[in-house]
């Protein structure tokens, strides 16, 4: 679907958005957005819908979210409440610092240790956290109770559903480690080979699961004999978490980062997620800029963009870490002026390397593998929220007999000791999840979110930018084409034109062309005449549910009346 933006840079857009009065289901898979749409049509409201997508997506998404994970749910709701739920896994009990032996001459950040036991197997288990997130935020939000918000999951696990190609390839990226696992290799490698696009995936062990927990509550993961399977498989398998781990998971409320970008109000998660701070500083500082006048596909915007993130990447470490364990700068880094001082140091005509203050460090990466669900409904009620297990099939193995995959959320930590992101018992995970919420004139104008890794906040940053400096329709916003950089090479994706990619190198960027940056973004916006666009990108099966109509006006009723005899 070609379309052409406010300068004139083509932007062919490959996916349709869908406007409803009554609600909208964004998700990185159309089952799940169905799940949810499902529970807006019965009368819940977006949070409910919201929470039914989640475990719908642990079905249907295997590889990118589940039960043992973690995430971040950002939740506005009609009457102006704003609560960001930090679901984020955290180090268990018994960590230490220097669990892990960081492999010789290896980049720091890519946290490469000796028999990979940070990314794969027991090991590189953190204690999760999305279900008590989940069921907490039902509970404090939601109009449903769990076990009907779990119904739709339940349904796709015993029943089964048909593989994407997507899930297809993502299976075959990670067969080798699958393989070595039993549970893992019956269910996805049936016969030695992946599954098939198009075959029916029935997960019957994960349906038991799931009806076990919309019965007896999240308490049966975290206090009950589903934990301690839980314990004792890691255990035996080499791992650390134990019961009192699980028992002792907690999500945490916190309230968002707010900064504001020309009239707009930009919400998004604190530490320790990297969204809030940076995308705060980022805006606060592209505010001195004439963006729109440069346009948007132009060497001008892109290279300013470069420039941007590389001083947001340099300035991270300092805003990443758990705000229980370290002290961070949030009210500087968001402040205008240091937004001046840092924009003072761009030069619009060549690239620069950028340094952070000398007490912050070199900034880690983290897993691409994450998802993202955005819902909204009739009343009001917005909820934007990014989770995952963190690396594609987590830690790629699974408690047997459960349907669980363990995440790998440990590899998320610096394995050297004694920095700002060393592993430490009880430390929260850092992440890049910018589940983003942006009003105009306290009216919600605009949510969105997407996974990705590092590369997540600087693709919400780049759609915010997209939104309201260039005019952009929220499906142009989430398909348009970005770039990323932290610092050395500058990634580009297809979109970006051969010639603006050579003036960006004649400016000294380092240029790269990839594939992808980020994942499937989707996102919903909020139209003048009350109803909401959903839009989802290219980038995954993200799939829009839009709903109109509604019941019957109140005291209508029908009635066939009998003919009187002649």
């Amino acid at each position: 679907m070609a379309s052409v933006g406010r300068n004139g840079f083509a932007l062919n857009c490959e996916k349709a958005p869908a406007t409803g009065a009554r609600g909208v289901v964004t998700s990185n898979h159309p089952m799940a957005s169905a799940a949810g749409a499902q529970v807006l049509l019965e009368g819940g409201n977006a949070v409910d819908a919201a929470i039914a997508t989640l475990f719908a997506l642990t079905v249907v998404e295997p590889m990118m979210v589940g039960l043992l994970g973690g995430g971040v749910g950002h939740v506005r709701m009609a009457d102006g409440r704003h609560a960001v739920m930090d679901g984020l896994s955290t180090a268990p009990a018994a960590a230490t610092p220097d669990m892990y032996r960081p492999r010789a001459n290896i980049p720091p950040e890519e946290r490469e240790v000796e028999g990979r036991l940070n990314a794969i197997g027991a090991l590189s288990v953190a204690v999760p956290a999305s279900l008590r997130a989940w069921a907490e935020t039902l509970s404090r939000f939601g109009s449903w109770s769990l076990a009907d918000v779990m119904a739709p999951a339940i349904r796709l696990a015993g029943e089964g559903f048909r593989a994407t190609p997507y899930l297809s390839d993502c299976i075959g990226d990670a067969a080798a480690d699958l393989a070595r696992d039993a549970d893992l290799a019956a269910r996805f490698l049936p016969g030695g080979a992946k599954l098939a696009p198009g075959a029916r995936f029935v997960q019957g062990a994960y349906a038991e699961t799931l009806r076990a927990i919309a019965k007896e509550g999240p308490d049966l993961l975290h206090q009950g004999a589903l934990g301690g399977l839980v314990a004792d498989a890691l255990a035996t398998a080499g791992g650390i978490v134990t019961r009192a781990d699980l028992a002792g998971s907690r999500p945490i409320e916190r309230a968002p980062i707010h900064g504001t970008y020309r009239g707009f109000d930009v919400f998004a998660p604190p530490p320790p997620a990297s969204a809030g701070v940076h995308m705060a500083q980022m805006l606060h500082v592209m505010e001195g800029f004439d963006v729109a006048s440069m346009g948007f596909g132009t060497a001008d915007s892109w290279h300013l963009v470069a420039e941007v993130l590389k001083m947001a990447f340099a300035d991270r470490s300092a805003a990443t870490a758990d705000p229980d364990f370290v002290q961070v700068p949030v009210a500087l880094l968001t402040s205008r002026r240091y937004a001046a001082l840092r924009r003072a140091e761009i030069d619009l005509a060549r690239a620069k390397a950028w340094a952070a203050h000398p007490s912050l460090q070199t900034p880690l990466g983290e897993s691409n593998c994450t998802t993202h669900v955005t819902v909204a409904d009739a009343a009001g009620n917005i909820v934007a929220t990014t989770q995952t297990i963190n690396a594609l099939f987590g830690a790629r193995i699974a408690i047997p007999g459960t349907g669980l995959i363990a995440n790998n959320y440990m590899h998320n930590f610096d394995p050297r000791p004694g920095h700002a992101l060393s592993v430490q018992p009880g430390k929260r995970v850092y992440t890049s999840m910018a589940p983003t919420i942006v009003l105009q004139d306290g009216r919600p104008a605009f949510a969105l979110g997407l996974p990705g890794g590092l590369k997540i906040f600087p693709s919400a940053f780049q759609a915010v930018l997209n939104l309201i400096d260039h005019g952009m329709t929220l499906q142009q916003a989430v398909e348009a084409p970005r770039i990323w950089t932290q610092g050395l090479a500058l990634e580009l994706e297809p979109g970006v034109p051969e010639d603006v990619a050579a003036a960006l190198a004649a400016r000294g960027q380092a240029v790269r062309r990839v594939a992808t940056i980020g994942g499937g973004m989707n996102g919903i916006a909020f139209n003048e005449d009350g109803t909401m666009t959903g839009a989802a990108c290219w980038r995954a099966d993200g799939s829009v549910v839009a709903l109109g109509g509604g019941l019957a006006r109140a005291g209508v009723r029908f009635v066939l009346e009998t003919p009187k005899p002649a």
